[in-house]
Order: C-alpha cells, then structure tokens, then sequence
C-alpha cells in the first residue's frame, strides 16, 4: 500500500492588538530630544570632525520612506523617554508567564475558537518568530501548557517568515500522518530589539501576536482555506541582522552593544529581496498550476508599502488594486512575521468557494515563505 497522504485547511486565525498607540508625530518628538540631547553632550566630538551630529526625523520622512502612520506596542513610555528610547516592561519571576506567551495565548485562544476547537484538540504548538524571550525553555511548550493543549510544542525562528515556515513544517506533519493538527503562533515583541535611537530604522516595527490553526481536510463544515502548496527558501545575507545572543558575553569587547539590536542595509536588501521573492512566487504559482490571473488576493509581508508594491506588480503584471493586496503597515507598522497573517485575518472573510489567495512574508536570511490557499 502507498503511503496516505492528508489534505491540509486553514481552519481559524486569531489576532492580539496592543492596547497602546504611538503615532509618528509622538515617535519624531521623542526622538528629535533624542537627538538634541545627544548633540549637546557631543558637541565637541561634533566640532572637531570626528562623529557626525544626529539628524532629525520627521513624520513626512516616514511615511514617504516606509509608509507607516503608527503602531501597536505594548509600552508606549519608554521609546518616548528621550533619556531611555527603549521599553519598560517589568521583570517577570519564572512562575508567571512570559510577555511573548501571553500574548501568543490570546492570539491563540481566538484561532481556535475561530477553527470551532478546543485546546484539547491540539496536537502541536509551533512558537515561531523573529526573537525569542529566552533561549529554553522553549516558548512554545510555556504557550502549550497555558493553553491546556497536548501534543508537542517547539520555537522556530526564520525572522519575518517565521509564519510561513511554520505553516510548511505543521502543514507536512498533517499531511505526512503524524499529527491531525497545529496552532502557528507568532507573537512579535519587536519593540524590545528595535534600536530606537537610530533614525534609519527607529520607526519601523510595532508589537503584536498572531496564530494560525491547521487541520486536516476532512469532513469540514464550516468556511476554511484549503493549503494547496507551500514553499520556504533562503539565502545567506548580513544584510538584516541581530548579533544578541548567548555568546555576547565572551567576546573582550563590550562597549558598542549596537549591533545587539536590529540592524539592517535598506538599500542592498530592497535591491536583493524583491527579485528573489518576486521570482519565488512566480515559480511557485508555476508549479503549483496556479495563475496569478486565478489569484483574488496577495497578503504580503508587511515591511515597506514600496516593496509590497513592487512585488504585487511583478507577480499580477500590473499595478494591484487596494483590495487585491491589502496593507495594514500603516497601522501596525513592521509586525515581522506576524504582518502577512494580520492582513490575512482582516482581509479574508469576503472570499467566496473557490476563490485563491497567496500568503508570503520575507525577510532576514533571506527567507522567504509563500503559502497558496483556496476557499473551501
């Protein structure tokens, strides 16, 4: 007999929104003090030639650069604070859960709901996301146990296509027969390792948490998203980077901690990413049969409405219309992996049987992941 090989939906989502705001107006403010008060103390350095005075940022630069109005984070006053520019979140004792899988959890909760289970019906728990809260023990097993869920539960991290690749692994092992079903969580705290003392970059990410729930294609009587094909690729570049890690410690010198947070050369990576995920989409709709005509929705990572832009274009042969690749980056900003699955969550619910969308995010790596869904 030949190896039974399972169909693969899409069954809920569910989406945890901060409750605090900051626009661009409050970010340029904080960091434009930033900036005096840098100068000020610099001023002789400045003089002299030998640093560079910091440059103010302004609301119009980050829209026109990013296409970012505001976003969600879970503490609001430090990256406001001129003379700390970075969260303030309490420290937790080991016996309360962990900020990343609190949030995972509500995330959680609501996918399942919405996929009409229960915890009980889990079998597997990925936590995937672009940094973890802790090395061990795993996130995911934390967000396992607080859900109540059986099963296995591991971390994965692929940067911003952290979702995708978790949707492919759980995907496989419902297909391959191991497990009948998986919850994808991707709880972002993306505020914690942005620099937001560095005007490239410092209004780029917001916090959030998503969460996507797989079953098997069986016997399903309620809306759900077949998964006609998945695909992960990567490629090495430094070009998006965080060196924070364990063995920080051991290196001699410790006084530039810099390169601890994100770090990233807009110009190369604009360049390198969009021919790579443009041509990933297209040979993957290739082989998968699929037309970009036959394609009623792109949910795109959500980074730069200029990328989003470009690589709507190049997949459809013209200029998309609003409803066909949705942003939500103006409000959210840079989510990392969890922006494709907020565009998903927010702008699925009009597809009617039949209708085909594609699912991708890219990003550190490089990675890019690409998920082709059908209404069912």
């Amino acid at each position: 007999m030949g190896v039974v090989m399972h169909k693969v939906a899409i069954t809920g989502t569910g989406l945890f929104t901060p409750s605090q705001v900051i626009t661009n107006d409050e970010l340029v403010e904080a960091f434009n003090a930033y900036a005096d008060l840098w100068n000020a103390e610099n001023a002789a350095a400045i003089e002299a030639g030998t640093v560079k005075a910091k440059p103010h940022s302004s609301s119009e630069f980050i829209v026109a650069a990013s296409g970012i109005e505001n976003r969600y984070v879970l503490d609001k006053e430090g990256p406001l604070d001129p003379a700390r520019m970075f969260p303030r979140l309490a420290q937790r004792s080991d016996d309360e859960p962990g900020y990343m899988a609190e949030i995972g959890v509500d995330a959680a909760q609501k996918a399942i709901s919405a996929a009409g289970r229960t915890a009980a019906d889990v079998d597997l728990v990925i936590c995937a996301a672009s940094n973890m809260e802790r090395a061990y023990p795993a996130v995911g097993v934390e967000i396992q146990q607080l859900l109540g869920a059986g099963g296995f539960a591991f971390d994965m991290n692929v940067a911003c296509s952290s979702a995708t690749f978790g949707i492919q692994t759980a995907a496989d092992m419902i297909r391959a027969g191991s497990i009948r079903s998986a919850i994808v969580v991707n709880p972002e705290i993306c505020s914690a390792h942005l620099e937001w003392r560095d005007r490239d970059c410092h209004f780029i990410f917001g916090d959030v948490a998503t969460a996507t729930y797989l079953e098997r294609d069986e016997g399903l009587d309620r809306p759900h998203f077949k998964v006609l094909s998945t695909r992960c690729a990567t490629q090495f570049s430094n070009n998006i980077r965080n060196n924070s890690g364990f063995l920080r410690r051991t290196h001699d010198a410790m006084d530039d901690r810099r390169d601890m947070q994100f770090m990233q050369n807009g110009r190369k990576v604009f360049k390198e990413v969009l021919p790579l995920v443009s041509q990933h989409i297209a040979d993957h709709l290739s082989d998968t049969g699929v037309e970009a005509s036959d394609l009623r929705r792109l949910w795109l990572h959500q980074a730069n409405k200029s990328m989003n832009d470009y690589i709507g274009k190049k997949v459809l042969g013209r200029p998309p219309e609003p409803h066909e690749q949705p942003n939500v980056l103006q409000d959210y900003a840079n989510t990392s992996s969890a922006g494709s699955i907020i565009a998903f969550t927010k702008y699925s619910d009009d597809f009617e049987t039949g209708d085909k969308g594609l699912i991708c995010s890219f990003g550190a790596g490089y990675s890019v992941g690409s998920v082709v869904v059908e209404r069912g």
